[in-house]
């Protein structure tokens, strides 16, 4: 994929260029401003990050004079909701508020790429089915695309379990209906690989699968994000936009970290699942949706609705059929089975001779207890292979034993949030953009780490 990134910060431009250079699929080039940028760029890009307030020429005044089809994601330190809805309007498909990590910018790169292969996806079935008749040919073409999506899920899941296959079981009874999904699971174990086996084992496996995180788009956004918005709705809105609903007509749309919607949201969710039909923002024209929810948390619902911070009876609309997934240290037979899998993956990826990993070093990542689940497993296998230097990966190389004395993701989290809010003299909006997350998200982490705020 072939990324260009605009942006006047010298130490920004070549922070981000180090970074995404470490992914093989992105191939990066960086420009100090935008004219010097429109010199140069062409239809070969695919995607454009840029700032926004740069010398000569601004971010959005730049997106303006790009004259031709590409992604665009904006990253700026001074973020408002009208520089916002000014640039979705110009078809931005993420907006990220400094600091932020580089993950969260390969998640919305990726994220980015999905969604327009799905629209193309889309353009290109139009145009195929304009005169086309249903008949034997396509159902021929079904049962092909059937066979090419069993593929497909074959190599979604490497390991074999009990457990996984009491799941993926269930999954295929829950499919084959239009009842809503609860993925119930710890971060890390795979939440967003379950809910896309729902969609490619249902009848809608041929529509749009749109995944969202809910805790990754700031609050005054959500919604607009969610339901779209209708021309004139707010400063800057001159034209229509459709929202994710609207996008995933006909597919799924999987609601991550669905406990962290706002309370205001939830009721509007609630009527649009009770009700089938959204309004856009500023809408008063009914909108009929035909859409699968599938939604995920890792947090305790339960708890949540018991201190008023979730809707019982939103939950029980989503909770229609629930799936606990478990973590990965209760499913120790899949580890070995995942981790020669991605090896395998990790070294074509690199372009390296074939690695293995020894019996010493199975045995090791078999008992260790994985807290991070499927994801740290990938990424402890991963700098193993770059790491090692023999064709070999030995127990040494793993480096469990330091992780072992390493402290949790959780708790290393709330020490953050404690120093941060020291640093900020208890200032919950300056804490909350230096963690990139909204003011209410923080305050959800407060609460759930029972730190005490000075008022």
């Amino acid at each position: 994929m072939k990324i260009a990134i605009v942006e006047d910060d010298i130490s920004m431009r070549k922070s981000l260029e180090i970074a995404l250079k470490e992914y093989q699929e992105f191939e990066i080039t960086t420009f100090k401003n935008a004219p010097e940028a429109l010199k140069k760029l062409d239809s070969s890009y695919e995607l454009i990050v840029t700032d926004i307030n740069m010398p000569k020429m601004d971010g959005i005044e730049f997106i303006k004079q790009i004259d031709f089809k590409c992604d665009f994601i904006i990253i700026t330190g001074n973020a408002t909701l009208n520089r916002a809805v000014e640039s979705m309007r110009l078809g931005v498909k993420d907006f990220l508020t400094k600091p932020f990590e580089v993950d969260t910018l390969v998640e919305a790169i990726k994220r980015s790429a999905e969604v327009s292969k799905v629209q193309a996806e889309h353009e290109r079935r139009y145009e195929e089915g304009k005169d086309r008749r249903v008949g034997k040919e396509d159902t021929r073409a079904v049962k092909v695309e059937r066979r090419k999506q069993g593929s497909d899920r074959r190599k979604r899941f490497y390991g074999q379990s009990n457990q996984l296959e009491k799941i993926l079981k269930l999954l295929q009874k829950a499919a084959m209906t239009d009842a809503s999904v609860l993925l119930l699971g710890e971060s890390g174990v795979g939440k967003e690989l379950f809910a896309k086996e729902v969609h490619d084992r249902s009848p809608r496996y041929a529509g749009p699968f749109i995944p969202i995180n809910m805790a990754a788009i700031p609050d005054n956004l959500l919604e607009s994000e969610l339901f779209g918005y209708e021309k004139g709705a707010f400063t800057d809105a001159t034209a229509m936009k459709k929202g994710y609903f609207e996008t995933a007509n006909k597919g799924t749309l999987f609601l991550d970290e669905i406990g962290e919607m706002p309370m205001a949201l939830q009721a509007k969710l609630l009527r649009v699942l009770q009700e089938r039909e959204i309004y856009r923002v500023g809408g008063t024209k009914p909108i009929k949706i035909d859409v699968r929810i599938v939604s995920a948390t890792n947090a305790n619902i339960n708890e949540q609705i018991d201190n008023k911070k979730f809707r019982e009876d939103l939950y029980y609309r989503l909770n229609t059929i629930p799936v606990k997934i478990p973590p990965l240290r209760e499913r120790r037979e899949e580890i070995a089975d995942i981790a020669k899998e991605s090896l395998f993956k990790i070294c074509r990826k690199y372009d390296f001779a074939y690695k293995s990993l020894s019996d010493n070093a199975v045995l090791a990542l078999e008992a260790y207890d994985w807290p991070g689940n499927v994801r740290e497993l990938l990424s402890v296998v991963e700098r193993a292979a770059i790491l090692s230097e023999s064709d070999v990966i030995e127990e040494e190389d793993l480096f469990l034993e330091s992780r072992k004395r390493e402290k949790s993701i959780k708790d290393l989290e709330k020490e953050l949030i404690i120093e941060l809010l020291k640093d900020f003299d208890q200032d919950l909006e300056k804490s909350a953009k230096a963690l990139g997350i909204s003011c209410t998200n923080l305050e959800k982490k407060i609460d759930k780490f029972n730190i005490e705020v000075l008022k």
